[in-house]
C-alpha cells in the first residue's frame, strides 16, 4: 500500500498538469514572453499616418495679372493624385495659356504668266501689355499685307504692325482688345537660365491653338544665321521640346510660368521637330521690343564701316578693312582701307590709260571691339548692334606691324 500511493499521486499530479497545458493551448492564451520565440515574431504596431494637407501653390516671383492655378476646379479635385511635376506643368500652362495668341496672315504673291494670289500664313504671338502690343517673330509678319489675331476666347481682332527688326527676328504688332481678354506675360531675367532646366513652350503648331510641350534647356549661348549676310542672331537658347511649323513666335517659359525667350526656329530637314529649337532670350526682347514700340525700328549706332574681309596677318585673325562710308564714323576717327593709287600705261600709238593699283597691306585690321575678339564680320556686328549713336568704341587695329587703338563714336 505504501509503494502504491506515491505512483497514485505522481499520476494524478501528471494529468492535471497535462488537462492544465491542454486547455491554455486551446484556449487561445499566449505565454507573456511570446515576442521573443522564433515562431510568434513581434508585431509592428500599425500608426495611422497623418493627413497630408496640399502645400500652397508657388507663385511667379513678379506679381502678374494672370489667372492663378487654383481658378480650375478640376485641378484642386485631383490635387492628391497628381505628380509633383504633374502639378507644376499644369500650373504653368493654366497660368499662361492665355497670354499665347494666334496669328494669321495674308501675303500677296506674284508668279509669273499666272498672276497674284493669296498666300496665308500662320504663327504664334506672345501678349505684352494691356495696351494690345502682341510680339512675335519678323519672320512671322514680314511682306503681309494682312494680319490678325485670334486671342484666347476665340476673339479675331485686325492687327497693324508697330515694328520689327529682321536682325532680331522680332516684331511687335497692336490690336484693339479690351484690357479683360489681354494677359501679359510675366518675364524672367535669361542671363540666369542653367543647361538642363525645365522649360515648357505654348505655341500654335499647324494651326493646333496653344498646344502645349515640354523639355530641358539643351544649351545656352548659341548663333543661329540672320536673315541678312555676315549677322547671325547671338545668345539663343537650345531647346529639345518639341517645336514645329506655327510655334514661331510663341513662349518659352521657366518652371514658374515666366517668360524666358520666344520660340524662332528649328533645325530640321523635315520641316518638323527633331529635338532641336531655338528660343530668343528675354533679355533680347527687353532690349527690342520696347524700342519697337517706341520708335517702329531699333535704332543701333552706325560704324561708318561698308565692307570687311575675314583675314590673317603676322599670325592674328582679324577684320581687313576693304571699304568706309565718305565721311562716316569710322573714316573721321582715321581709320584705313586699302591704299589706291593710278598708274599710267602707254599703249601703242596715242592711247594713254590710267590702271588702278591696290595696296592691300595699307588697311587697318580690327583685332577686336571694346575688347571683345572680332575674328569673323559677325563677331563685329554682334558688338555694334548693342551700341546706340553717340556711344564710344574702342577698335584695336593692326596697322603696319603694331597694334594701336582707335576710338570711333557711333553716328
Amino acid at each position: 500500500m505504501k509503494k502504491i500511493l506515491p505512483l497514485l499521486t505522481a499520476c494524478i499530479f501528471g494529468f492535471t498538469a497535462t488537462i492544465g497545458l491542454l486547455f491554455f493551448v486551446f484556449s487561445g492564451e499566449k505565454p507573456s514572453n511570446a515576442q521573443s520565440l522564433p515562431f510568434m515574431p513581434r508585431q509592428r504596431e500599425q500608426t495611422v499616418p497623418p493627413v497630408q494637407t496640399p502645400p500652397a501653390l508657388p507663385i511667379p516671383e513678379t506679381p502678374s495679372t494672370l489667372p492663378r492655378p487654383n481658378e480650375s476646379p478640376l485641378y484642386i479635385e485631383r490635387y492628391a493624385e497628381l505628380l509633383p511635376e504633374e502639378r507644376n506643368s499644369i500650373q504653368v500652362y493654366e497660368r499662361c495659356n492665355k497670354s499665347v495668341v494666334n496669328i494669321d496672315t495674308q501675303t500677296t504673291i506674284s508668279v509669273f504668266l499666272i498672276g497674284e494670289f493669296d498666300e496665308p500664313g500662320a504663327g504664334s504671338g506672345i501678349v505684352l501689355d494691356k495696351a494690345g502690343h502682341i510680339l512675335t517673330n519678323s519672320h512671322v509678319i514680314s511682306k503681309a499685307n494682312s494680319v490678325s489675331v485670334t486671342l484666347f476666347n476665340g476673339d479675331v481682332y485686325p492687327a497693324t504692325v508697330v515694328g520689327e527688326d529682321p536682325i532680331t527676328d522680332l516684331a511687335v504688332v497692336k490690336i484693339k482688345a479690351p484690357e479683360k481678354d489681354l494677359f501679359p506675360a510675366v518675364t524672367a531675367d535669361s542671363s540666369r537660365l542653367l543647361i538642363g532646366q525645365k522649360v515648357y513652350a505654348i505655341g500654335n503648331p499647324f494651326g493646333l491653338e496653344r498646344t502645349f510641350t515640354g523639355g530641358l534647356i539643351s544649351s545656352l549661348n548659341r548663333s543661329i544665321p540672320g536673315r541678312f549676310e555676315a549677322r547671325s542672331i547671338k545668345g539663343v537658347i537650345q531647346i529639345d521640346a518639341a517645336i514645329n511649323p506655327g510655334n514661331s513666335g510663341g513662349v518659352l517659359l521657366d518652371s514658374q510660368g515666366r517668360m524666358i525667350g520666344i520660340n524662332t526656329a528649328i533645325a530640321s530637314q523635315s520641316g518638323g521637330s527633331n529635338g532641336i529649337g531655338f528660343a530668343i532670350p528675354a533679355n533680347t526682347i527687353a532690349r527690342i521690343a520696347p524700342q519697337l514700340i517706341r520708335n517702329g525700328k531699333v535704332v543701333r549706332g552706325d560704324v561708318g564701316i561698308m565692307k570687311v574681309r575675314e583675314v590673317e596677318r603676322d599670325g592674328k585673325r582679324g577684320l581687313m578693312v576693304i571699304s568706309l562710308v565718305p565721311k562716316g564714323a569710322a573714316e573721321k576717327a582715321g581709320l584705313r582701307c586699302p591704299k589706291v593709287t593710278k598708274e599710267r600705261q602707254i599703249l601703242r600709238g596715242a592711247f594713254v590709260i590710267e590702271t588702278p593699283k591696290i595696296d592691300m597691306s595699307a588697311a587697318d585690321m580690327i583685332v577686336a571691339v571694346n575688347g571683345s575678339t572680332t575674328k569673323k564680320a559677325d563677331d563685329f556686328t554682334a558688338v555694334i548692334d548693342e551700341h546706340k549713336p553717340g556711344d564710344k568704341l574702342m577698335l584695336d587695329v593692326l596697322r603696319n606691324g603694331n597694334m594701336v587703338q582707335i576710338a570711333v563714336v557711333l553716328e
